[in-house]
């Protein structure tokens, strides 16, 4: 959740460890901090609140050091304060460590150090862990490391530097993302690609386990066994630009208007429209497989969750095969029924969600078939799967999942169409879907070029304290995700409900205060959408609505609208969502809200 990175090599090290924080800013955070090894040993610096106060701690410092590491912290063992900030280092400060997830067992692994003498200042975890270390430290830091983490339970990343061994940083992780970046004569450990873009492309994803010895002209992995790993140097295809704001206010408003690309790059060189057939090579699956499924197990958290909701839909309509949307935090805490024939996806932006994963784990003990439907390449849940997709959104930096969800809506698209072709779906009814698909960006753009629209209707609610947002069928989950939005960004509460639910509870709060954004697009169940907004209306509510084009029916009912291009039902919360996503933008805007970094949220969800 939190970001680290490490630099040793023949450059300054201050300059690239502040410069990698602010790239990771995204990810959320409370306090700042950083280390450095020289020739006068082991020096920290750090701060409660943002990078900004650590930049006033080193201000008239002169650091000249070339080997250091740096971090954000999100806190989860005490509160946020510059005390509790990283890095930590044990008692004599001749070790110190930064650390992202959480130690399980800290308190009986205390407990056994202050028996040894050890004393503790801060109410951490991470200050055991390093403890721990300097208790095994006997010359060699990664040994030390190594000995340390094999009595550890629970989740880390970890870079540590130790005064004794200058040019030497040692890099773990288990179950919490780190990158080693490759330069020349230069080497970097970083829990985000984004903090070492600026210097190298060439990049180890370290796995479970393993434990890196990093100096400016080397690194080695072993496992926690001591046996050797051969690294594995991946080339990120991606560049800086992609994740700079290019003149966007926020850089969520940028990924917002990015949709239509993204969503070109999620179906790009992926649709057959002479056998109406998606091509997933990356499944892994052969036709045989794709034809005896049974069933689909989808399990994700947040965004990716309605994403599956909506996925749900889809393949149970189009391909006759019953999905089951699991909240991943839930599932394996609930003996779960996986029968043969069983298809798991786990679904996650950064393919490092730490639930996801877990569940993802716990499908595949159970024998399961796992796919993943992911953006970040070489994550976890990406090399640890049987199969998968490929969203292409290319990077995320709002911590509110805008263009990622689009992505991940659109592959479900495709592997619905896909599963469908392998069963009752005819090459013609193939065909047409693929071409409701290939419009869709082309329909995104038109629904952007809206915004000054959307953003006078925010003019109208922005101090508003509680939305409703109502919608049937596969747009439920749709209102769903924009509350979501709206209480992510704005502080602002807010329920999805399906629309026929509001009389069963929801309907007693309506007033003149409640503003009720209701998705009423011409479908089966669009005069029933009407009749729940004269609901509305009768009881003084405030109706923003999300329609049709061409539909004059709706003006004369609600308050304002909003309209979306017409599509294929079922693919309609790729368009739907777009209005929704610029109204909680627009509104948490005009209340001053910190959109790309909302309060007590991180990007990546690397802890249970």
């Amino acid at each position: 959740m939190c970001g680290i990175i490490g630099y040793v090599g023949d450059k300054q090290a201050l300059p690239i460890l502040l410069a990698g924080l602010r790239r990771m800013e995204y990810r959320g955070y409370d306090s700042a901090g950083v280390a450095f090894n020289g020739p006068f040993g082991v020096h920290v610096r750090k701060a409660s609140g943002k990078i900004a106060k650590l930049e006033e701690e080193l201000d008239g410092h002169e650091y000249e050091q070339t080997e250091g590491i740096a971090h954000t912290r999100w806190a989860t063992h005490g509160p946020p304060s510059q005390l509790n900030a990283h890095p930590h280092t044990d008692a004599a400060s001749t070790i110190a460590l930064v650390h992202n997830g959480i130690i399980e067992n800290y308190h009986s692994l205390r407990k056994a150090l202050e028996k040894h003498g050890r004393t503790f200042s801060t109410d951490t975890d991470t200050e055991v862990l390093v403890c721990l270390i300097a208790e095994y430290y006997k010359d060699n830091l990664t040994e030390a490391v190594r000995l340390a983490l094999s009595q550890v339970e629970g989740a880390y990343g970890i870079a540590v530097i130790c005064e004794k061994e200058p040019g030497v940083m040692v890099a773990a992780r288990n179950g919490s993302p780190l990158v080693i970046g490759h330069g020349d004569g230069e080497n970097f450990v970083a829990s985000d690609i984004s903090a070492v873009l600026n210097y190298t492309k060439r990049v180890v994803f370290l796995d479970d386990g393993e434990i890196a010895t990093v100096t400016r002209d080397s690194y080695k992995i072993t496992n926690i066994d001591n046996a050797s790993i051969t690294p594995h140097v991946e080339e990120i295809t991606y560049s800086l630009d992609q994740i700079e704001k290019g003149g966007y206010e926020h850089f969520m408003l940028k990924e917002i208007h990015e949709q239509a690309h993204t969503l070109r790059d999620a179906i790009r060189g992926r649709l057959n429209f002479e056998e109406g057939m998606p091509r997933l090579n990356g499944l892994n699956l052969q036709v045989d497989q794709l034809r005896t499924i049974d069933r689909i197990i989808i399990s994700a958290c947040g965004t990716s969750w309605h994403s599956g909701l909506i996925g749900e839909y889809m393949i149970e309509e189009l391909a006759r095969v019953p999905v089951e949307v699991e909240y991943a935090s839930e599932f394996r805490y609930r003996s779960p029924i996986i029968p043969p024939n069983s298809v798991f996806i786990a679904m996650s932006q950064s393919g490092e969600t730490a639930d996801t994963l877990a569940a993802m784990r716990e499908a595949k003990h159970s024998g399961a078939t796992t796919l993943g439907i992911v953006n970040v390449v070489g994550s976890c849940i990406a090399r640890e799967t049987d199969g998968g997709v490929y969203t292409h959104s290319g990077p995320e930096i709002g911590v509110a999942s805008t263009k990622a969800f689009t992505s991940q809506v659109m592959v479900l698209s495709m592997m619905s169409i896909l599963l469908g072709r392998m069963r009752d779906l005819s090459s013609q009814q193939g065909m047409e879907l693929i071409d409701y698909l290939q419009n869709i960006p082309d329909q995104v753009e038109q629904i952007l070029q809206q915004d000054e629209h959307i953003k006078d209707i925010a003019e109208v609610y922005h101090k508003s304290n509680n939305f409703l947002y109502l919608g049937r069928g596969v747009n439920f989950p749709v209102a769903l995700e924009g509350a979501l939005k709206l209480k992510e960004i704005s502080y602002i509460h807010a329920e999805g409900y399906p629309a026929a639910e509001m009389k069963h509870g929801p309907i007693a709060l309506i007033d003149e205060n409640m503003p009720v954004v209701v998705i009423a697009l011409k479908d089966m169940v669009y005069d029933k959408v009407i009749t729940g907004i004269n609901q509305v209306k009768a009881r003084g509510g405030r109706v923003i609505a999300i329609a049709t084009e061409g539909d004059t029916e709706i003006a004369s009912q609600a308050d304002h609208v909003i309209y979306i291009p017409a599509t294929y039902r079922l693919f309609t919360p790729l368009l739907s969502i777009i209005p929704l996503q610029l109204l909680a933008y627009h509104i948490a805007a005009l209340r001053g809200c910190e959109i790309d970094q909302p309060r007590n949220l991180a990007k990546s969800v690397t802890v249970e």
